[in-house]
């Protein structure tokens, strides 16, 4: 069952078809009640007409035997007294239920005599004031409204379900009678049973229907999504990052998909790239390092008088800096987050700033949140290009502006030209007057403080010092205040 419903689009089909199920069953119980009652109270209608009828002539005191309502053909009609005697009832009537009274056949006719004494009691009855029903209806006078049930008859050897009628009547000869007349529910199951029929037969017509017109529309709208499946299994098989997905021209969800899909492949395939670009620029950088101290350590064991002893230290120096720095920059691209304790941006940069020469700090207390360590190699790195850059003087300025820390070292070299001012920030870029590996180092400091300002939630930037040189501006929001998302 997993498996045959394991697809979206399998069980879209099925929720559709179930819920216009639900909704079909639901309005087709409610169109059959109300189909039902209808006829229902329409027979009733019919039969209190009956009863009314009878129940008029017996108020004109017609006789029993005389009454028209009997001769009605599929009318059952039953006239009883106040105690429930049959005293009348249709010619062809063999079998009654649902009145109240079961029986046929009239009780035997009373004498005149005996209506008479009946009669006469009603009189002395009437005139002694006895309260009771009779009170409701003056003589010849018939109730308004009936009472109806169902039940069934039996006319001519046919049995039939009827709704019955039951009307009052105060007679003037009889007293109060009651007349049952019938109206056959024939035509109401009738209808009943062609709609159900129509029902059973159209309802599953309907759900074949709305399954196969679901099943097509989910599966044209889903085309596309198994066209994105189909092409990220062969970027992923081939791992040719420069495919894309086709994006289907509209402006729904799947479009939208496939483009975020388009972005995110764009995204990885400059990552990859950058990651294979890095790896190589750290072989180079590495490789000459490890090359000069391995040509050191053999001319030094062919002949230990001329080892350079000096040198091979500087080049271990540089060769344990240069790692250190791919360390931290693969630590920062695997996302680390600094720690978020209070720094002194004044303290730190004159810590930093001590032992340096030319180098003039001017700062104000300014905390922010973070790495101490990591904030210290930023400003040490930016006090490092300055100091090869510079002709005499440094400049250090730690200041609050708005929500902002912000730290600017300015030196009074050369500067750097516009062009520059944002490719300096790219890993193993040396400018033509800092490509000497003793003086400009491997071209990772600016690149590891650029990522340490945007892990912290601040910014770095180059521009033109007031002294003609280089400006770098290194901005951190506030201790305390909202950090947001790492701006670019």
């Amino acid at each position: 069952m997993s498996r045959l419903f394991g697809s979206v689009r399998s069980r879209a089909t099925l929720g559709a078809t179930l819920v216009v199920a639900v909704a079909l069953v639901a309005a087709g119980a409610a169109v059959l009640l109300s189909l039902r009652a209808n006829l229902t109270g329409e027979a009733g209608t019919r039969a209190e007409r009956s009863a009314q009828a009878v129940a008029s002539e017996l108020a004109a005191r017609i006789p029993l035997d005389k009454l028209s309502g009997l001769d009605a053909e599929d009318v059952p009609v039953q006239i009883v007294d106040e105690d429930g005697v049959l005293l009348a009832a249709s010619e062809d009537l063999e079998r009654i239920s649902g009145t109240g009274t079961a029986e046929v056949t009239p009780a035997p006719t009373r004498s005149g005599a005996d209506d008479d004494r009946d009669r006469e009691d009603d009189d002395r009855d009437d005139d002694s004031g006895r309260s009771g029903d009779d009170e409701s209806l003056e003589p010849g006078e018939i109730a308004q409204g009936a009472s109806y049930t169902n039940g069934t008859a039996t006319i001519d050897g046919d049995t039939e379900d009827y709704r019955f009628a039951a009307v009052e009547v105060e007679t003037p000869d009889r007293g109060r009678l009651t007349v049952h007349a019938g109206s056959p529910l024939a035509a109401e199951h009738s209808a009943v049973g062609t709609a159900l029929t129509a029902m059973l037969i159209g309802f599953p017509l309907l759900l074949g229907v709305v399954a196969g017109v679901t099943w097509l529309v989910t599966g044209r709208a889903l085309r596309p999504v198994e066209g994105i499946r189909r092409e990220m299994a062969a970027i992923t098989a081939s791992e040719d990052l420069r495919r894309r997905v086709p994006e289907p021209a509209t402006h729904d969800e799947i479009a939208r998909l496939a483009r975020t899909t388009n972005a995110t492949l764009a995204a990885l395939e400059a990552s990859v790239e950058r990651q294979r670009s890095f790896v190589a620029d750290a072989s180079h950088e590495l490789r000459s390092p490890i090359a000069s101290l391995r040509t050191q350590l053999e001319v030094a064991a062919a002949h230990p008088e001329l080892l350079d002893l000096d040198g091979a230290v500087e080049d271990t120096v540089r060769l344990q800096n240069l790692a250190g720095d791919l360390l931290l920059l693969a630590r920062l691209d695997a996302g680390e987050r600094p720690v978020g304790t209070r720094v002194d941006l004044a303290a730190l940069a004159r810590e930093e700033a001590a032992g340096r020469e030319g180098v003039t700090v001017e700062a104000e207390p300014v905390e922010v949140s973070g790495s101490r360590g990591q904030l210290g190699r930023v400003l040490a790195n930016l006090l490092d290009n300055a100091e090869r850059h510079a002709r005499e003087r440094i400049t250090v300025t730690v200041r609050r502006e708005g929500g902002e820390a912000v730290v600017s070292v300015a030196d009074d070299g050369e500067g750097v030209a516009e062009a520059d001012r944002e490719r300096i920030f790219e890993r193993f870029v040396r400018l033509d007057a800092a490509r000497s590996r003793d003086d400009g180092g491997a071209g990772l400091g600016l690149a590891i403080a650029r990522d340490v300002a945007v892990r912290h939630g601040g910014t770095l930037t180059a521009g033109a010092a007031p002294a003609g040189g280089a400006l770098f501006e290194l901005r951190l929001p506030l201790a305390g205040a909202d950090r947001g998302a790492p701006r670019a």
